[in-house]
């Protein structure tokens, strides 16, 4: 057993689409063994609907989330970054692991747009629980 869970950020423009569901997955695939934080450089008013209703249909409910400002606070708590289009707005610190998911932004889209969009971040997700040597029961 690890002395100390990892720790993952998960950075969009808005934090109101992707980068919500990457950390809604992440949290209920790793039951707790991943600190999870997400956060925008521009973060909207509030999390988009479709991908809500999206995540819904996936047993996974973003109802009460709301976009979150990212920090440099939060970045250098985290062990790994990941990006989804944020560009160079997101804080790079020695030390830390960085990788940039490139994937459709669901905002303006409807849910029919936003399951592809959910299903591959749930791939990732469960491809970075397997990296971070976090099985799944």
């Amino acid at each position: 057993m690890p002395e100390s869970k990892p720790s993952v950020l998960f950075v969009c423009v808005h934090n109101a689409g992707r980068s919500q569901m990457a950390a809604a997955f992440l949290t209920h695939l790793s039951e707790g063994r991943v600190e999870v934080r997400s956060a925008g450089s521009a973060p909207a008013d509030a999390v988009n609907p479709a991908a809500v209703q999206a995540m819904a249909e996936a047993g996974i409910d973003l109802s009460a989330e709301t976009p979150k400002t990212l920090t440099v606070e939060a970045v250098q708590a985290s062990d790994v970054v990941i990006t989804m289009g944020c560009g160079d707005t997101c804080p790079v610190f020695p030390g830390k692991r960085y990788l940039d998911w490139t994937l459709d932004d669901p905002a303006g889209q409807g849910v029919g747009a936003v399951r592809p969009i959910r299903d591959e971040i749930e791939r990732r997700v469960r491809g970075l629980l397997a990296e971070l040597g976090i099985d799944r029961a």
